[in-house]
C-alpha cells in the first residue's frame, strides 16, 4: 500500500496512494516534525519528455501564488526518477457534494460562494495569471466543516500572461465551461476566467448547466451562440439581480464581459440583493438528476474542443460519436466519530490491503473526495493501533 517511488527526503514519510493517473500519483504524505499531512504529486520525469515547459510553467504559476482560497505548493522535491510537488491538502470534498448535502441552502449561500472564487481569480489576474480550467470539480472545500472555505485547485492549464508567446490561442479547458473566443480560435485573454465563473454561478442557482446537448456539435454551437435561459419554474425564485450577475459574465463579447474587479463591485456580490428563500431542494434534485453518476459533471476533455475546431477548419459536420467524459464523485454523509482506541496493531494486519482495494475502488468510479476520507481513515487507524 506504501508508494515506493515516493522517496524519504528526510521530512516527509509516504504515507498511501489515493490517485493514479495517466502521468502521476498523488500520494498522502506526513511531515514527520509537525504531523501534518500533504498530497503529494509524484511525476515521473520519463513522463515529462517533450512536456517539460508544461510543468515548468504549473510549477512557476504555483510559486507565485499565496491566497486563502488557492490550494498552496509548499514545496518540491527532486530524484533522479520523479518530480514531487508537495501540496496543501484539502480534505473537505468538491462543491456540488456539499451543496446536495446541505439541508438549506440560498441565493445568498451561493453568492457567498462566488465571491471566494471571484476574489481568489481577481488576485490571479493581478498577477497576470489566467487559470483557464475553472469549473465545479476544481473547486474544494478546504475541510469538512459547515463554514469552510472554498479552494481553487489544479493549475494544469493555467498561463502566465507577458510571458513568451503573450496571445493565447490554445485549445484548453473543459467544454461546458469554456467561453465562445476559444471554441472560435481567436486569441483570447483572462476574460475566459470570467466567463467560466459566470456558468458555475448558474449552476448553483439552479442545479443543471447552461448549455447542453448529447451532441458535441451542438452543444458548442449553442456555446458560440451564447445561447442559454432562465427556465421557468426553476429560476422563478432568483433574483434579476443574480440573473443580471450572471448574464453580464456570460457575454459572447469578451470586452462586454464583467472582470473580476468588476464581479466584485456587483450588487449581488457585494449588496444585499442576494435572496434568502431555502432553493435547496429545487437545486440539489437538479444536480443529482443532471450530475448523478453515469451522467455525472458531463464533462469533455481539451481533445473534444480540439477535434471540435479541425473539423471546423475541414468544413466537416461533427459527429455525435465522441460522448462527453463522465466524472462522477461521491456525495459524503455526515460525520461520524469513529473509536479506534481500542484496535490492537495485530489486528490490522489486513488493513493495507482492505484500504488499497477500497481506495482504489472508490478512484475507478472517480470518487475523489471518498478515497481521501478512506486514506485518513486508514491513517487514524493505523496510529492508534501501534
Amino acid at each position: 500500500p506504501f508508494v515506493p517511488s515516493f522517496p524519504d527526503c528526510g521530512e516527509f514519510l509516504s504515507f498511501m496512494l489515493f490517485y493514479s493517473g495517466a502521468f502521476s500519483e498523488v500520494v498522502l504524505a506526513q511531515e514527520k516534525a509537525t504531523g501534518e499531512m500533504y498530497a503529494v504529486k509524484c511525476i515521473p520525469k520519463k513522463a515529462l519528455r517533450g512536456k517539460e515547459s508544461g510543468i515548468e510553467n504549473e510549477i512557476a504559476v504555483l510559486r507565485k501564488i499565496k491566497h486563502e482560497n488557492i490550494v498552496a505548493l509548499e514545496d518540491i522535491y527532486e530524484s533522479p526518477t520523479h518530480l514531487y510537488l508537495i501540496m496543501q491538502l484539502v480534505s473537505g470534498g468538491e462543491l456540488f457534494d456539499r451543496i446536495v448535502e446541505r439541508g438549506f441552502y440560498t441565493e445568498q449561500d451561493a453568492s457567498a460562494l462566488i465571491k471566494q472564487v471571484v476574489d481568489a481569480v481577481n488576485y490571479l489576474h493581478s498577477l497576470g495569471i489566467v487559470h483557464r480550467d475553472l469549473k465545479p470539480e476544481n473547486l474544494l472545500y478546504y475541510n469538512p466543516h459547515e463554514e469552510s472555505k472554498i479552494m481553487i485547485s489544479d493549475f494544469g492549464l493555467s498561463k502566465m500572461e507577458g510571458a513568451a508567446n503573450d496571445i493565447m490561442s490554445t485549445a484548453c479547458g473543459t467544454p461546458g465551461y469554456v467561453a465562445p473566443e476559444v471554441l472560435a480560435q481567436k486569441p483570447y485573454s483572462k476574460a475566459v476566467d470570467c466567463w467560466s465563473i459566470g456558468v458555475i454561478a448558474y449552476i448553483l442557482l439552479c442545479g443543471y448547466p447552461p448549455f447542453y446537448d448529447e451532441n458535441d456539435s451542438k452543444l458548442f454551437e449553442q456555446i458560440l451562440r451564447a445561447e442559454y435561459e432562465f427556465d421557468s419554474p426553476y429560476w422563478d425564485d432568483i433574483s434579476d439581480s443574480a440573473k443580471d450577475f450572471i448574464r453580464n459574465l456570460m457575454q459572447k463579447d469578451p470586452e462586454k464581459r464583467l472582470t473580476c474587479e468588476e464581479a466584485l463591485r456587483h450588487p449581488w456580490i457585494a449588496g444585499d440583493t442576494a435572496l434568502r428563500k431555502n432553493i435547496h431542494e429545487s437545486v440539489s434534485r437538479q444536480m443529482k438528476k443532471n450530475f448523478a453518476k453515469a451522467k455525472w459533471r458531463q464533462a469533455f476533455n481539451a481533445t473534444a474542443v480540439i477535434r471540435h475546431m479541425r473539423r471546423l477548419q475541414l468544413g466537416s459536420s461533427m459527429d455525435s460519436s465522441q460522448r462527453r467524459k463522465q466524472n462522477p464523485t461521491s456525495m459524503p454523509g455526515k460525520s461520524q466519530s469513529v473509536d479506534v482506541s481500542s484496535v490492537h496493531h495485530n489486528d490490522c494486519k489486513f488493513l493495507p490491503s482492505f484500504f488499497m482495494k477500497l481506495t482504489r475502488l472508490l478512484l475507478t468510479n472517480l470518487s475523489y473526495s471518498s478515497a481521501v476520507v478512506c486514506c485518513v481513515l486508514y491513517y487514524v487507524v493505523l496510529s492508534n493501533s501501534t
